[in-house]
């Protein structure tokens, strides 16, 4: 557009004279043909005279004339000088003047300035299109290469999404192997700890069945011999000495007592049973079996009972 502005303008300015001119040469020419139409047409102007005839004969005085000497001849007949020739209108020829040789030069100067500026515009806007071009293809280029890279980044992360995916499934299933082969092995171990147990225990049970064997043989050999009479009679004689002896305690008093002992004779706890003495009565009885504490021992120890029933008979 910058590059056809100066063009459109010098058009416009010679088609407006061009235009001027013919309209300024159709006025004139218009005018000139009036002009001569009317004079040429134009009829020369006469004179009327008012006269008439008379003889010669018949006036007065004029009946003999004088002898008349001879004309002269005519002098020669100078034909009238022809009018000038009317002279037309100047009219301009149609187009615009004829232009001087400066304003030729000067013309010739500013088309060159006008096709220097041209070339210059067009130079430009082919050095613009190629730089727009550039930078399209730069900027074309710098999107592919970010996307590009953007697809890199993706893959890489997918790549090590998957590694990671793959490394936390085989670290799963080593988990879950180590602790199958641990469950197994705690399992086993549990399984052959229960069986030592179970051994344990009924080579135990059997001991203690065969303790528990020989030691009822043992009280029964030592009952049938009397130890076992004689000892509770030591606990009971013991007790007696411990007994203080209440105001109200009457004669023919007979008590149950239920001692509990640990081995060494130690009495841990007592509780009266059946009894006819009072309440003093009942309460000499258990701190006197408290005083007596430790118990004496058996003479056998296979005849050591935890729990024994006393029969209490001070009198």
């Amino acid at each position: 557009m910058a590059r056809s502005g100066p063009v459109d303008r010098a058009s416009d300015r010679w088609a407006s004279i061009v235009l001027s001119v013919l309209l300024h040469g159709a006025i004139v020419a218009a005018i000139a043909y009036s002009w001569w139409t009317y004079k040429s047409d134009r009829p020369a102007p006469t004179l009327a005279i008012e006269a008439s005839v008379v003889d010669a004969k018949s006036v007065p005085g004029i009946g003999k004339l004088p002898p008349q000497p001879e004309p002269a001849p005519p002098p020669p007949v100078v034909p009238p000088p022809e009018p000038p020739p009317e002279t037309q209108p100047q009219v301009e020829p149609d187009g615009p003047p004829q232009p001087t040789p400066e304003e030729l030069a000067k013309r010739e100067q500013e088309q060159k300035e006008q096709a220097a500026k041209e070339a210059q515009a067009k130079q430009q806007e082919d050095d613009q299109k190629r730089a727009d071009q550039e930078k399209q293809q730069e900027a074309a280029l710098a999107e592919e290469k970010a996307a590009q890279e953007k697809r890199d980044e993706e893959k890489r992360l997918a790549d090590e999404q998957a590694k990671k995916a793959q490394e936390k499934a085989d670290a799963d299933r080593k988990a879950r192997e180590t602790a199958d082969a641990k469950k197994k092995a705690d399992e086993k171990r549990l399984a052959d700890e229960k069986q030592k147990v179970d051994q344990q225990a009924a080579a135990d049970r059997e001991a203690d069945l065969r303790r528990s064997l020989d030691q009822e043989l043992r009280q029964d050999a030592a009952r049938s011999s009397g130890a076992l009479a004689s000892w509770q009679s030591q606990i009971t004689a013991r007790i007696q000495r411990a007994w203080l002896r209440p105001a109200s305690a009457r004669s023919g008093i007979e008590c149950v007592l239920n001692v509990t002992q640990v081995p060494g004779g130690e009495v841990t706890n007592v509780r009266i049973g059946t009894c006819n003495g009072d309440q003093a009565v009942r309460e000499s009885i258990e701190a006197a079996v408290y005083r007596a504490s430790p118990l004496p021992p058996p003479p056998d120890p296979s005849l050591f009972e935890r729990s024994l029933v006393i029969t209490f008979r001070p009198d």
